[in-house]
């Protein structure tokens, strides 16, 4: 990352109710960086307009972004629109980048989704749909590429309905579709809004609606107040007794619906063609909550249970949480945040209430894409970046000295593909240790682990392209030379039936012995669950200091399983009995009691292997529908749906992610180039017996 650093003193210039925090996100090719490009362009933050495709966007500021078109990292920057100040994140669309949007959501107030006109709710569309609900995100949807052929803007909401269970108000009508598509009609003003084509201008005409759209554009407004008076008693009033909403009125009940009640209200256009844009800008600063619309920020104070709120208030004492981290060749790494209350000063300490340790700020930074500006203060309701926290990770929350709170973290998902990295000299060895460390601190959804067995370094990711993109980097960008091998499943393991064990762990070797006694109960827990422990012993069983201990052997020992090593999860352990010595026991005896005992139990209740299982979309067109069909039913694949779309058929179901390595060359082969397709992880799932045994015997 490059870029000059500019001194810039700010006071708060922007009153809270004037600010606004968003996410731009979508399914790949939905546009979003080209929107997010068009918004900087139109905002006045950029003078010029970058293409994604010619590698020139602001937020593509990555090599790899470059060269390959797409968003990997999420970058931020802040713009300025009619009195507003918005402080925007764009964010990854492909699915192994999905940690980009999981934690840019945890930190924002508001965002916006973008659907393709022609694609509508797709794969990737769902997930990040999934995420906003997690985190009580409002949101407004932009359906972009209304100049393509095919599209179907009415179509798009009904996917939003019944796909993504949506609540939507359509705030606008196109004009025109495909090469048609000239402009928009704003229901809420009852205006039209003629745009020219692919022009930079920053002005459009304003006219009368279309006589062949009037009726259309009188019913789309009814239902839009219908909707809006669902929750706002005043206006259900004038809506029964046919009045006339003032346009103010309405606006108020809009934005209480979205902030208040997640309904999505719905804008279109092309941003390619620079059709829309404003629009949707008046619809962020109009629709989307300030950061004193959102709920105080509740966390907990360190070493009780006691739960504290935060309001967004300069005036409340500071607290701020980590989001994001990332290596900057210039100013060395830089922590991405948000102001939850409070001010921060550069120069000052600052408490990590996870590590319970004092930091202290360097420099505070302002962020455009990859150039940075120094400021002197942040203020709540800020993002911004600090240079100089040695200690603080991901998901970890600083606050004041003396007045600690932790945060919600954030959820992140577990890898589903691993590969074998070693260093190609011996002089490179620490060079790529250091560098995989770097990497896994910057993404938390990249892991490094060290195999025994085989004495192999394996790295684990979201998919290949994540782990492509990551062993890139490493060649690049920290000149490690190193050799890679093909990508392999991370399998998991499980247990089949509930078991009960116990196990004494005695050594006596003169003097203070070791001595513990542990009785476990495992059991199946739900999908997802990971390994869950709880102890049920009476007081008195076992010295509650030791359960700590006991805990920790077991989790320990859930790292591999019996079977191949695999990570064990899912399942359910209960504390229920045991004994212990007045002198001889200790910490390290219940460890390696709690550790056998829990291992023990893998082999008597019947381990089996578990595979991700990947959700899958492929559009194809329809004189190869009966190839690729009978292709994906010898990969395992269980097909769920089809449906049309355009000129091509959609295809939906679900596919063991072990079969699908190397895949776009085959659809690429059976469609003469024309398919296409999208697997993201769902679940994990039982591997059949017979490929169980494989893979074991070859483990071994």
């Amino acid at each position: 990352m490059q870029g000059k650093i500019k001194k810039h003193v700010m006071a708060r210039l922007f009153p809270l109710e004037k600010s606004r925090n968003i996410g731009i996100m979508a399914h790949i090719d939905a546009g979003k960086t080209t929107t997010t490009e068009r918004i900087l362009f139109y905002t006045g933050r950029v003078y010029k307009l970058g293409e994604v495709d010619e590698g020139t966007a602001t937020m593509d500021w990555m090599a790899q972004e470059q060269e390959r078109g797409i968003t990997i990292t999420s970058a931020s920057t802040t713009c300025f629109w009619k009195e507003h100040r918005i402080n925007i994140i764009d964010t990854p669309g492909h699915v192994d980048f999905t940690v980009e949007v999981e934690r840019s959501l945890r930190v924002l107030d508001g965002a916006v989704i973008i659907l393709c006109a022609v694609g509508g709710v797709e794969p990737q569309s769902e997930t990040v749909w999934r995420q906003a609900q997690r985190y009580h995100v409002p949101l407004i949807a932009y359906i972009n590429k209304m100049d393509r052929i095919g599209c179907d803007f009415y179509g798009a909401i009904e996917q939003m309905r019944n796909r993504l269970g949506a609540k939507v108000i359509p705030m606008q009508i196109p004009i025109g579709v495909e090469e048609s598509f000239t402009g928009i009609v704003d229901l809420v003003e009852m205006k039209a809004y003629i745009f020219e084509r692919n022009s930079e201008n920053l002005d459009f005409q304003t006219a009368e609606i279309p006589h062949d759209l009037l009726a259309l554009a009188k019913g789309c407004r009814m239902q839009m107040i219908e909707t809006a008076a669902e929750h706002d008693p005043v206006l259900m009033e004038k809506f029964v007794h046919n009045k006339e909403p003032g346009i103010d009125e309405l606006k108020k009940a809009i934005r209480d619906a979205v902030i208040k009640y997640g309904y999505v209200p719905v804008f279109c256009g092309s941003s390619f063609r620079n059709i829309g844009i404003q629009p949707l800008l008046d619809g962020i600063c109009e629709y989307l909550p300030s950061p004193l619309d959102v709920p105080p920020v509740e966390g907990i104070v360190p070493g009780t249970e006691k739960k504290e709120k935060r309001r967004t208030s300069d005036d409340e004492v500071f607290s701020a949480l980590a989001f994001k981290i990332m290596a900057d060749s210039y100013v060395g790494k830089l922590i991405f945040f948000r102001v939850y209350s409070g001010i921060l000063k550069s120069g000052t300490h600052v408490y990590n209430a996870n590590k319970k340790c004092k930091e202290r700020i360097g420099k505070l930074l302002r962020m455009h894409a990859n150039k940075q500006e120094i400021v002197e203060k942040v203020y709540a309701g800020d993002i911004a970046a600090a240079v100089g926290l040695k200690e603080t990770k991901t998901g970890e929350t600083i606050c004041d000295v003396n007045r600690p709170i932790i945060l919600e973290s954030m959820h992140f998902p577990e890898p589903v593909v691993s590969l074998a990295i070693e260093p190609a000299t011996q002089a490179a060895q620490d060079k790529l240790a250091v560098s995989l460390n770097r990497v896994q601190e910057e993404d938390p959804s990249f892991r490094v682990k060290y195999d025994k067995d085989t004495g192999q370094t394996i790295i684990s990711g979201m998919g290949e392209l994540h782990l492509e993109i990551i062993v890139d980097r490493l060649l690049r960008e920290f000149k490690v030379e190193a050799n890679v091998g093909k990508p392999q499943v991370a399998y998991k393991e499980t247990i089949s039936k509930t078991v009960e064990v116990e196990n004494k762990f005695i050594q006596q070797t003169g003097g203070r012995g070791q001595y513990a006694h542990v009785a476990l109960e495992m059991s199946k827990a739900d999908r997802g669950q990971g390994v869950e422990f709880r102890s049920e012993i009476s007081k008195g069983v076992i010295p509650r200091e030791f359960i700590p201990a006991i805990k920790e052997g077991v989790l320990g020992s859930a790292g591999s399983g019996v079977l191949a090593g695999y990570p064990v999860i899912d399942v359910n352990v209960k504390l229920i009995g045991g004994s212990y010595h007045a002198v001889d026991s200790s910490d390290l005896a219940f460890r390696m009691a709690a550790s056998m005992a829990f291992t023990d139990g893998l082999r008597k209740a019947q381990s089996v292997l578990l595979e991700p299982i990947m959700s899958l979309e492929a559009v194809i067109p329809a004189e190869y529908l009966g190839d690729v069909i009978g292709d994906l039913g010898s990969r395992r694949c269980k097909i769920e749906s089809m449906d049309d779309r355009a000129n091509a058929k959609v295809v939906r179901g679900v596919v063991p992610l072990a079969e699908m390595f190397g895949y776009a060359t085959i659809i690429r082969s059976l469609t003469q180039g024309r398919g296409m397709y999208t697997i993201e992880p769902s679940y994990y799932f039982e591997v059949p017996k017979q490929i169980q045994e494989k893979l074991i015997g070859r483990r071994y």
